[in-house]
């Protein structure tokens, strides 16, 4: 009895980090976004436009930046790599943008 309430208590643990490591990985994907949003207007020469047009920007310039770089096989690893195809991704939304108006 002793045996299957351990294992029961290291799955209950297992779960609580797991659910832990996962709301930390959304907050840090906020604040990825907020940085490569703040770094790529300011790449561009445009002043911020706040911390909401810097997360949306910087969420959408993640995906444009992953599929180009996908495009061109190129990967990188790691936060700074995350962050750097954010960048990059946001700069070409907001150059296309740009053009657009």
């Amino acid at each position: 009895m002793k045996k299957y309430f351990l294992l029961a208590y290291f799955h209950y643990l297992c779960t609580i980090n797991s659910k832990l490591y996962h709301f930390m990985g959304l907050i840090g994907s906020v604040i990825l976004g907020i940085l490569a949003g703040l770094f790529a207007n300011k790449i561009m020469g445009k002043s911020s436009d706040g911390c909401w047009w810097n997360l949306f920007l910087g969420v959408i310039g993640g995906f444009v930046g992953g599929w180009v770089f996908d495009l061109l096989n190129i990967s990188w690893g790691g936060v700074i790599g995350q962050l750097g195809t954010a960048i990059v991704g946001a700069v070409i939304v907001l150059f296309v943008a740009n053009k657009l108006k």
